[in-house]
């Protein structure tokens, strides 16, 4: 018998001397999945925090375009100086986004839950 000649396996999800998993084992793998990490949202925070990049991973998306149209527009008017305190508002929030990330983070992957328990 040469190579290439056998033909392939049957694929089956599950052993059948095992079974199915639960519906509890199949939620916990979706949400081990989907769940948001903590140390991913204060990489963007401290990379693009600027930009909002870690609000948009955390399902902030409305502040997260706040914060990005008011970055963009603030260096725009850096031009004309009053950007500098468009900066400044975005430096500050910034840095209180630092204290807020664990609380988001355990906030959406509550949410995360709710939805694979419905």
């Amino acid at each position: 018998m040469s190579y290439g000649t056998r033909p392939p396996p049957q694929a089956r999800p599950w052993p059948s001397s095992q079974g199915r998993p639960s519906d509890d084992a199949i939620a916990m793998m979706r949400y081990d999945a989907a769940k948001k990490s903590v140390l991913v949202a204060y990489l963007l925070w401290f990379f693009l925090g600027y930009l909002g990049a870690h609000r948009f991973y955390l399902g902030r998306v409305v502040s997260g375009i706040v914060m990005l149209v008011m970055s963009l527009l603030s260096v725009l008017l850096t031009v004309v100086l009053i950007g500098f305190l468009g900066l400044l508002v975005i430096g500050l929030w910034w840095f209180i986004d630092a204290f807020l990330i664990p609380g988001m983070a355990a906030r959406c992957n509550g949410r995360l839950i709710d939805q694979l328990r419905g």
